[in-house]
């Protein structure tokens, strides 16, 4: 067995389309709408991984505060590849105006990371 594949509502799916497309190398696969349910979504493919897809509904409109740690998913994990790596895209991030809720660092359990939120406050590792 494997995840196939993790959602997130998303209240501006352009937007998160663009962040993980752009910081993350995501594939975007086609829009899809559901008329009947005011639905739209992507899936967005990453190399050997599984996928994110992002979804949007007019009437979901409650999110936590960003960042706000509450039961439930709390997390996803994208490794980048080396430390270097994960240090260059938290600079850029932070430079593109992304919140770094977790500085460079190697954890108790020994990953080397970082945390970022998404445009919707989602957290995010990027890991060496």
């Amino acid at each position: 067995m494997k995840i196939e594949h993790l959602a997130i509502w998303v209240s501006d799916l352009e937007v998160s389309r663009t962040f993980y497309t752009t910081y993350f190398g995501a594939k975007s696969g086609e829009k899809y709408h559901n008329p009947k349910k005011n639905f739209t979504s992507y899936f967005l493919s990453f190399e050997a991984s599984p996928r994110l897809e992002i979804m949007h509904r007019p009437d979901i409109t409650k999110m936590l505060e960003a960042g706000q740690e509450v039961l439930g998913l709390t997390h996803f994990a994208i490794a980048v590849g080396s430390k270097g790596k994960v240090d260059l895209l938290t600079e850029q991030l932070r430079n593109a105006g992304h919140i770094i809720v977790g500085e460079p660092r190697t954890t108790g359990d020994g990953y080397y990371e970082s945390v970022v939120l998404d445009p919707e406050g989602n957290r995010i590792e990027i890991t060496a």
